[in-house]
């Protein structure tokens, strides 16, 4: 028997006749309840008062009292990160907290943020691919979003160049969350919680009801908070040496060598140059080939070009590459050991990156080098995932991870 498939259309309908009685029940049983943001910063961020009185939040590192080359983080264990962006207030973050893991932000309700940036999973989802709107497939893996604010260059192909202008992307596309400007802010609007919250964080904006800029601001003042600096890489590179064990340290030494050659791309202390690279990953198996950044036209030099990750959390991001294509870090690792181009298809030919050659690393070179990826792990600055959300709304199952017992005023 065939499957009955309910239509966009209808599908919308649905979910705005279920929001509107899920917001009914809701205001009635929390209406002595109110949301109340946040007003100091999140933990590592210094609360300042701007020009205009506002409370900004400034992030405070021990990487600042190191120079940069370049500003770009280029240099040895002891160098600078590059410029953050940060300076949201602490109403505007704490905003941004609710909207990442509220489905409302999606055409049906069934997605959010978190769904495929998953707290307990590096704030990626575990999958080759995303899952979207209905089931759909994504193109790329989801990218992690730890130290996000420090990226100039967003999405898997770089063509985002600040969080304000990747923040609402996901939002509206037909294959992730779908939804449509006109829907979700009249979903924002017709909740009392979120007009108020909108005006908590906004308090100097004349508009009444929310707006795509405020919640673009909102969503990036969150994700500029989430930041991974306290690894026990981090302690041996300030100069607690008896962080890591001897392995990790060979491991490190093997990464920062002219031989693996690793650092070049993957450059501490942000393991990323926060450059495009041809590579030359292979696809999954009946996949047809990314171009990346590349087209057929005026880009064929950047066809099979990423944006070359972070390595922060890495242990907790598999599966890895842009397709997801190796399950294993230590698989992932390997790749780099087999030649140049060596899974580039027979019917393209890329300009693979220079970095990119045969170091002919030893197994031994190759575990050293995977245990001193592990020493990247720091998850101490985890955000609070809600315990309910302002749209009344369920949480979605898949963006529930292991919360900080202690409820914040408004949970």
């Amino acid at each position: 028997m065939t499957k009955p498939v309910m239509s966009v259309t209808a599908g919308r309908l649905f979910a705005l006749s279920s929001f509107a009685l899920c917001s009914l029940l809701f205001s009635a049983a929390a209406a002595a309840e109110q949301f109340q943001l946040q007003s100091s910063c999140p933990a590592s961020f210094e609360q300042v008062v701007d020009e205009q009185g506002a409370s900004r939040c400034k992030l405070v590192s021990r990487y600042q009292a190191y120079d940069s080359l370049q500003n770009k983080g280029v240099g040895g264990t002891q160098t600078a990160l590059p410029t953050v962006r940060d300076g949201f207030s602490p109403e505007q973050i704490d905003l941004g907290r609710f909207l990442f893991f509220d489905p409302l932000l999606s055409a049906d309700h069934s997605l959010a943020c978190a769904s495929c940036h998953q707290p307990d999973k590096g704030f990626t989802d575990g999958k080759a691919v995303s899952t979207g709107f209905h089931g759909q497939q994504g193109k790329r893996s989801a990218p992690s979003l730890w130290n996000v604010g420090f990226l100039q260059r967003l999405f898997w192909d770089g063509r985002a160049t600040s969080l304000e202008s990747q923040a609402l992307g996901p939002l509206f596309a037909p294959d992730e969350m779908a939804n449509t400007p006109a829907q979700l802010l009249g979903d924002l609007a017709n909740s009392s919680e979120y007009v108020q919250l909108f005006r908590q964080a906004f308090p100097k904006d004349p508009a009444t009801t929310p707006t795509l800029a405020q919640v673009s601001t909102a969503l990036s003042a969150f994700q500029s908070t989430l930041i991974s600096l306290n690894s026990r890489y981090d302690q041996y590179a300030l100069g607690y040496h008896e962080a890591l064990n001897d392995t990790e340290i060979k491991g490190m030494n093997v990464f920062r060598s002219f031989v693996a050659r690793c650092a070049e791309c993957h450059t501490p202390p942000l393991f990323t140059n926060q450059q495009l690279a041809v590579i030359g990953t292979p696809e999954p198996e009946g996949r047809a080939f990314d171009l990346g950044a590349g087209n057929e036209t005026d880009k064929v030099k950047l066809q099979g070009a990423f944006k070359v990750p972070s390595l922060r959390n890495i242990v907790k991001t598999a599966p890895y590459m842009h397709s997801g294509r190796f399950t294993e870090l230590r698989e992932a690792t390997e790749f780099y050991t087999k030649g140049r181009g060596h899974a580039v298809p027979k019917d393209r030919q890329l300009l693979i990156h220079w970095h990119i050659w045969e170091p002919k690393l030893t197994g031994e070179e190759l575990d050293q080098i995977v245990a001193f990826l592990g020493t990247l792990t720091d998850e101490s600055l985890l955000p609070q995932t809600p315990t309910r959300l302002p749209s009344g709304l369920p949480l979605p199952t898949a963006a529930v991870a292991i919360a900080d017992p202690m409820k914040r005023p408004g949970e």
